[in-house]
């Protein structure tokens, strides 16, 4: 991304910890000071960079901080962080991501107490019977790290199919003091210019493959979300209509790919919709809503990338740093990655994804939200080289956006009971 910039900069890539070792959250842990480490790690990095770039010849007063999926996440705590007085980054990109997309629970939440028992049993901590004993945490320091990660790999594993991940952040009145969505409701968060954005198909990583009956769509979900109620059920159904007994749904699955189930595409749409989509288009929205908002840019990736998993989560990653395994597959595929790069790159450099015009001096105008208003700068819409189609697409379009938004409207409206 760096070598093809228009205008220099310089780049530091990161390291946090993630898994058991990046947010072992527990009431235990939290009594220890030891909470949503991942997250204090990026804030290491962050004051590392603050310390020491000015000896590399960067400013810094004039920070980007950039992440994909649960880096965004980590991202969007951090702007919301009311208890750091520092700034420690000036602009932010986060792609396919964003804090409000998951439930962000108290350590001491059932879920985490589940997720620590299973750890030790699977340790030779077992024999612990009080998770709130502190000499657990002794034990599992004197075990080889390989073998605390492996346990916690499996935990991880074992929490996979209904999504409700082990080793999530936790509100710990410090980093995260706060429900993400009240957190944006409030006002109170760091100003800094946002380029953000999600993928057309987020969900079809994640989703049963083989999902053939209505039953598993609704199972799905209430899994992931126990606390629906019948009537939200029933109007997730609505919302997503049902292609075994609706013709007319826009999830009628006409591909004949073999092995994939009538509701695979319904479930991915609306796993898709819940996690990426609309949470991403909540940051465009809050952060430009309140005064003295500051720049804040949304895209949506849509170029196929496969016939089955269409323009999957993060597939968008080498078309922003320019990689040549993508820019030399067809001139389409080099216009988008081109165009896409010089907004990101624009915008780390000036804060305006429209700044630099370079090479690619012809892409469109990309346009901020306002007062939680605005355009969507659509990428890749209609290319499928790279599915077994011919079609070229356009590279980028500024649209008016509309795709989701009843659903939106819907996980906005019902997700925030699932925090507390």
């Amino acid at each position: 991304m760096l070598a093809f910039s228009e205008e220099p900069y310089i780049a530091v890539s990161m390291q946090y910890r993630i898994g058991v070792f990046g947010g072992l959250n527990t009431e235990l842990t939290a009594k220890e000071g030891l909470l949503n480490l991942g997250l204090k790690d990026m804030y290491v990095a962050l004051e590392w960079v603050q310390e020491n770039i000015g000896a590399f010849g960067g400013d810094p007063n004039d920070v980007t901080i950039m992440g994909l999926s649960a880096a965004a996440h980590g991202i969007g705590h951090l702007i919301m962080d009311i208890n750091q007085p520092k700034k420690l980054f000036h602009k932010a990109i986060m792609d396919s991501g964003a804090h409000t997309a998951r439930a962000v629970h108290p350590p001491d939440a059932a879920l985490n107490a589940q997720h620590f028992r299973e750890l030790l049993d699977l340790t030779p901590c077992s024999h612990f019977k009080d998770l709130k004993d502190p000499k657990i945490l002794t034990c599992l320091r004197s075990l080889p790290s390989e073998t605390v990660d492996n346990a916690g790999k499996e935990v991880f594993a074992r929490s996979d199919p209904s999504i409700r991940w082990a080793w999530q952040p936790v509100i710990d009145n410090d980093i995260i003091s706060r429900r993400p969505i009240e957190a944006w409701k409030s006002g109170k968060f760091h100003r800094v210019p946002i380029l953000t954005g999600s993928a057309a198909n987020e969900g079809a990583y994640y989703v049963p493959l083989k999902a053939d009956k209505a039953e598993e769509f609704t199972g799905f979900f209430k899994s992931l979300l126990p606390h629906l109620t019948s009537s939200e059920v029933e109007e997730l159904e609505r919302l997503y209509p049902d292609p075994s007994t609706n013709p007319d749904s826009p999830h009628v699955d006409t591909r004949g790919i073999p092995g994939v189930g009538s509701q695979y595409k319904r479930l991915e749409t609306a796993y898709g919709h819940y996690a990426y989509t609309c949470p991403v288009r909540q940051t465009v929205i809050w952060a430009t809503y309140h005064d003295n908002a500051q720049p804040a840019y949304i895209y949506h990736w849509a170029l196929n990338k496969t016939a089955l998993f269409g323009a999957n989560h993060g597939d968008q990653m080498r078309y922003q740093t320019f990689n040549r395994e993508v820019r030399e597959i067809s001139p389409a595929q080099r216009e988008v990655s081109g165009d896409f790069h010089a907004y990101c790159t624009s915008f780390i450099t000036k804060g305006d994804p429209n700044s630099i015009k370079g090479r690619f001096k012809n892409r469109p105008e990309w346009t901020s939200f306002e007062n939680g208003k605005g355009k969507t700068m659509l990428l890749g819409r209609g290319n499928d080289e790279r599915a077994g189609g011919t079609g070229v697409g356009k590279a980028a379009e500024l649209v008016d956006f509309t795709w989701g938004d009843e659903q939106c409207e819907f996980w906005w409206r019902v997700s925030s009971k699932w925090e507390d």
